[in-house]
């Protein structure tokens, strides 16, 4: 996987040992010694940076302000910010996290763990972007949509059906994420049984989509459905998602939590319920969700 790389760090010597550990691993880098010349770094129009590689104590312009700076700019929807800091207390991990640090990295750590997370964050952020291309017809007559009934299969059945759906929503990009994260969870982690241990050591060795595809196709697995249920009630877009898996405690997922931020994998859930629903619900064993979008931009979320 290449990848050009953003390196922010006010310590010479850490800025040393990173370039030591990225030598050889296919990643190429520009390295800051502040914040400041990161933002400059970031704002430059003939630079592009794949992920930030960004510490969180500096002087000035500290990692905490960049990211404020990062995540509300349009520019920047996808690009990944692994936050790496000595500041792991839950509050202060629980704050990167809703900041949009959604890796992190405690120092000291190995070689091994560095670029485990890097090639998370890129996967990740390479599936964001293969997603919001997926450009649905624009058929406006969705807008006339009061009640659907979907099935689907495959994890590419589910990115095309929330691309499509999305267009009925008044921020497409957002609305396309939640769902899109909604619908691959209910197939890699309900129809296909991929559970949250495994999606982590599959993240940390590259392997995920290689694991989906081949759980797909096992005979106990072609069969089975994902059903999305779309209604259109009171100024709301109503999406009830349903697996046909064991179902799970969904409870621990709803927020982001301080002893996940260092998994490759375990935010889309809060990520999705902050950024792209008006509510949502699981229901039952866990295998039931339903997620409502506002039609109007008028009360915060999409």
């Amino acid at each position: 996987m290449n990848a050009h790389l953003l390196v922010v760090d006010d310590e010479p010597i850490n800025l040393e040992i990173i370039e030591e550990y990225l030598d050889g691993s296919g990643f190429s880098a520009d390295y800051c010694d502040s914040g400041e010349a990161a933002w400059e770094a970031l704002e430059q129009e003939d630079r592009h940076y794949d992920a930030v590689l960004l510490d969180r104590m500096m002087p000035g312009l500290d990692g905490m302000a960049l990211l404020g700076r990062i995540k509300p700019d349009s520019r920047f929807t996808t690009l990944p910010v692994i936050m790496q800091t000595a500041a792991c207390s839950p509050e202060q991990i629980r704050e990167g996290l809703e900041a949009g640090a959604y890796y992190y990295l405690t120092k000291p750590y190995e070689r091994e763990s560095l670029l485990a997370i890097i090639r998370a964050a890129l996967a990740d952020a390479q599936q964001r972007r293969l997603m919001l291309r997926q450009e649905a017809e624009r058929w406006r007559g969705i807008d006339f949509l009061q009640d659907a009934h979907f099935l689907i299969h495959s994890l590419e059945e589910a990115g095309q059906l929330a691309a499509f759906l999305a267009q009925a929503c008044p921020r497409p990009d957002t609305a396309q994420l939640g769902l899109a994260e909604l619908m691959l969870n209910a197939i890699e982690h309900g129809n296909l049984g991929i559970t949250y241990a495994q999606k982590a050591s599959l993240k940390q060795q590259d392997g995920w989509h290689q694991e989906v595809s081949r759980r797909e196709a096992l005979p106990e697995n072609r069969d089975k459905q994902v059903s999305v249920q779309v209604s259109r009630q009171k100024g709301l877009l109503q999406v009830r998602i349903e697996d046909q898996g064991a179902g799970f405690d969904w409870t621990p997922y709803m927020e982001f939590s301080p002893e996940r931020a260092f998994d490759p994998n375990g935010r889309g859930i809060a990520l999705a319920r902050m950024m792209s629903f008006a509510t949502l619900e699981y229901q039952g064993r866990g295998n039931v969700v339903v997620a409502s979008i506002a039609l109007t931009t008028e009360g915060g979320a999409p």
